[in-house]
């Protein structure tokens, strides 16, 4: 029988806050994070809204020489790692570090850095060349400074499937788990890249809100009739999986358990979903199976919920095509609608949001629902936070590439 896996620590850097404390507590109060870009002059965009992270200091939870040489993404993903960890009890070494390993992950990673590297090249000449700008760039640094930080020898692995990142490294790190390979594994995923030309990106691809500069707040608006597109943001989430023998026999709190994984592609479109929804419908049924239950065991669906016109609708449609009539009767919710979207660390941060559910028996609202949408007609938990018992929750990702992954988390009993 495979080992079950379990949840034993969580952190995260966030635009409602830089733990996990303040992030639910902004969430429950349904407070958004959306503000106007103060990172650069985003003034002759059209959009010029994003989900910044505030008051975070890397010296913190690193020294200022590292601080230096790594990318703003590999700060806040270290530091995420560094309060599961500690959350978690397991200090600043694993036990058996051959035993512990590190699945992390990120949609676009350091490339900030090479950029400016690009940048220094062609402006200032080769001598004025940083030597840390290829290594500070690579997706996988992340995953080597926790790896570095907390001594994991055992397995180390970067994703990079986009929208759907921090969903598959907490489902993949289980399966390490499963499959007896580790018995520790952090995971999670990071995103920090507010420049110009990551959001030229996007505003080009007509991905982005444009009519809401000046009220930053309602840009993120899932399931609304007046949803115009995502809103870019940076976040890192972070957890800390074990196997549930590893927890017991060290005196773990333990937090929740991860009960189900699966993942699928669309082989559709690199930017849009199947229109009917069939890689969605695939992995939701996929992870219902893999945890061993019902469609109507589920209390809570965390949606992707990005805000986009066709994502959302697309979505709503998948959510009815498997749970039929008891669609009605779930309560959805958009953690994006108060974060935007931090591309590979919106799962990780969403599977920490499923947790707090668990624990709390509370739903976040899903806020600026304010105009309904004929195509977007189930129960979003508009507006209010709610109380309500949940010991199932199904966290959905869906994204660039044709990306689907889903997780299935529940209440830990013995």
């Amino acid at each position: 029988m495979s080992p079950r896996v379990v949840i034993t620590g969580m952190g995260a850097i966030t635009p409602l806050g830089n733990s996990v404390e303040t992030f639910w507590q902004g969430l429950l109060a349904g407070r958004s994070g959306v503000r106007r870009i103060t990172r650069f002059d985003a003034s002759k965009l059209p959009c010029q809204v994003a989900g910044e992270i505030r008051a975070f200091q890397p010296h913190d939870f690193m020294d200022a020489k590292l601080a230096r040489r790594i990318p703003r993404s590999a700060q806040i993903g270290l530091a995420a790692a560094v309060q599961a960890m500690e959350q978690a009890g397991l200090g600043e070494q694993a036990p058996v570090p051959e035993r512990a390993g590190v699945v992390f992950g990120t949609a676009i990673g350091g490339l900030d850095h090479f950029v400016d590297g690009i940048d220094v090249l062609r402006q200032r000449g080769l001598e004025k060349v940083n030597p840390f700008v290829l290594p500070g760039g690579i997706p996988n640094l992340t995953a080597h400074l926790i790896a570095l930080r907390f001594q994991c020898l055992g397995p180390n692995a970067t994703l990079a499937t986009a929208c759907a990142t921090g969903t598959q490294t907490i489902g993949e790190g289980s399966e390490l788990i499963r499959h007896g390979r580790a018995d520790v594994i952090i995971a999670g995923g990071t995103e920090a890249l507010l420049r110009d030309f990551s959001l030229a990106g996007f505003i080009a691809m007509r991905a982005l809100p444009v009519s809401f500069n000046h009220q930053p707040e309602a840009a993120s608006r899932p399931f609304d009739a007046l949803r115009e597109g995502f809103v870019f943001s940076e976040g890192a989430g972070a957890v800390v999986l074990e196997s549930l023998e590893h927890a017991q026999q060290r005196g773990a709190t333990i937090l929740a358990e991860v009960a189900g994984y699966a993942s699928s592609a669309d082989g559709y479109h690199v930017a849009a979903p199947h229109p009917n929804g069939d890689g969605a419908v695939r992995t939701i049924n996929w992870v219902l199976q893999d945890a061993g239950i019902q469609p109507d065991d589920v209390d809570y669906i965390n949606a992707h919920g990005s805000s986009t016109p066709l994502n959302d609708a697309i979505e709503t449609q998948a959510i009815k095509t498997v749970f039929g009539a008891q669609a009605y009767h779930i309560p959805v919710n958009s953690t994006k609608s108060m974060v935007g979207h931090a591309m590979g660390a919106s799962g990780a941060l969403e599977a920490i949001v499923c947790v707090r559910s668990i624990q709390d028996n509370r739903i976040h609202p899903t806020i600026n629902l304010q105009n309904p949408d004929p195509a977007c007609d189930l129960d979003y938990v508009p507006n209010q936070a709610r109380q309500h018992v949940v010991n199932i929750a199904l966290s959905n990702s869906f994204g660039l590439g044709g990306q689907n992954a889903c997780l299935v988390i529940k209440r830990y009993q013995e």
